[in-house]
C-alpha cells in the first residue's frame, strides 16, 4: 500500500476519494450484511480519521473497540484487505486513547496511504447520509434499511429514500495564454483556485458551468468540455469538472461570493490547491487546453 499522495494523476477517475484509488483494499457492503466477528475500525471524529501507528505507516485499528462507548453504534461498511470493516463516529470532546493519531482528511499533505484517505471520505458520506436520514422527510417518522441497499424505507407512507449526492460543477477557463484562478475570503490568504458552485433545477451540467462563471466572475464562456469527475465528501459532493474557452466579459464580483478573480499565466501562478483535487489535476493540465 502506497504510504504517501501522488504528485501526479493520469485522470479524475485516479483522484483521492473516487472508489478507484481504494484499489483492491475494500470491497464495499451494507450495515445488514455483517458477518460478525473482528476486525478493523474506521473512527471518524470530525474530519480526522484515528488511527494506529504499524511498521510501514499509519493504519486502521484492529480487535476490540479502543472507545468504551460512542455517540452511535458501529455501521459495518464492508470488507478492508478481508477483515469486516466497521465506522465509528467519535464525538467531538470524547478524550482519546493515546495509542490514536488524528489524521486530518483535508490537509494539503495527509499523513495516510490514497487508500485510507479514499475509505475515510467514504465514511464521512456514509455519516452524513446516517445523519440526515434516520426521518421520512415526507411524514417524519422512523426509517428502515432496505435490504443490501444504503437506500431507506417509511413503513407508514411507503416512501423509499437514497443517498443524496449533490452535483457540482467546477471549471478551467481558457483565455488566449491565461487561465481564470478565484479565491474565497474564508481560503488561506493567497490561494487561488477555480470557480465552481452546486447544479440549481433544471440544469445539465454544462448549463451551471455557463451560469456559475457569470454570476461568480462577469465572465461568458464557451466551448464548455466535461473532463472527469471526483467524489469530494466535504460533506457529499460529486465535482463534475471541465474546460472551457473565455466567450466575452470584464471580471466583475457579481454575487460576492468571491474576494478575488483574475487571470494568471501559467508561469505566474499563486498558491493553488492541494494535488489531491480535481481543481489542481485540470490545472495541472492546462497547457493541454492552450492553443
Amino acid at each position: 500500500m502506497k504510504m504517501s499522495l501522488s504528485n501526479y494523476y493520469p485522470s479524475p477517475v485516479d483522484l483521492p476519494f473516487n472508489r478507484a484509488s481504494l484499489n483492491d483494499s475494500f470491497c464495499p457492503a451494507t450495515p445488514d450484511q455483517d458477518p460478525g466477528g473482528d476486525g478493523v475500525w474506521l473512527p471518524l471524529q470530525g474530519m480526522n480519521l484515528l488511527t494506529v501507528n504499524g511498521e510501514s505507516g499509519q493504519k486502521l485499528v484492529a480487535g476490540d473497540s479502543p472507545f468504551s462507548t460512542t455517540a452511535a453504534s458501529p455501521l459495518y461498511i464492508g470488507q478492508w484487505q478481508g477483515q469486516p470493516c466497521r465506522l465509528l463516529q467519535i464525538p467531538d470532546n470524547m478524550e482519546l486513547p493515546p495509542e490514536l493519531s488524528k489524521q486530518p482528511l483535508r490537509a494539503t499533505k495527509p499523513k495516510i496511504s490514497v487508500e485510507l484517505l479514499s475509505l475515510a471520505g467514504m465514511g464521512q458520506m456514509i455519516l452524513h447520509w446516517e445523519q440526515g436520514s434516520q426521518y421520512c422527510g415526507n411524514c417524519g417518522k422512523k426509517m428502515v434499511r432496505l435490504e443490501k441497499e444504503w437506500g431507506k424505507e417509511c413503513q407508514t407512507c411507503n416512501t423509499h429514500h437514497f443517498p443524496r449526492i449533490h452535483p457540482c460543477v467546477i471549471g478551467l477557463i481558457i483565455k488566449g495564454d491565461e487561465i481564470l484562478l478565484a479565491h474565497k475570503a474564508e481560503w488561506a490568504d493567497g490561494r487561488y483556485s477555480l470557480v465552481a458552485g452546486f447544479v440549481e433545477f433544471g440544469e445539465c451540467l454544462e448549463e451551471a458551468m455557463a451560469r456559475e462563471t457569470v454570476e461568480e466572475t462577469n465572465i461568458q464562456i464557451k466551448n464548455i468540455r466535461y473532463i472527469g469527475s471526483q467524489s469530494w465528501p466535504f460533506p457529499s459532493q460529486l465535482m463534475c469538472g471541465f474546460v472551457a474557452d473565455y466567450a466575452s466579459g470584464e471580471i466583475e464580483l457579481n454575487d460576492r461570493e468571491l474576494a478575488d478573480a483574475k487571470w494568471c499565466k501559467l508561469d505566474q501562478l499563486p498558491t493553488l490547491p492541494p494535488k489531491r483535487s480535481i481543481a489542481r489535476h485540470l490545472i495541472d493540465r492546462a497547457e493541454e487546453f492552450i492553443f
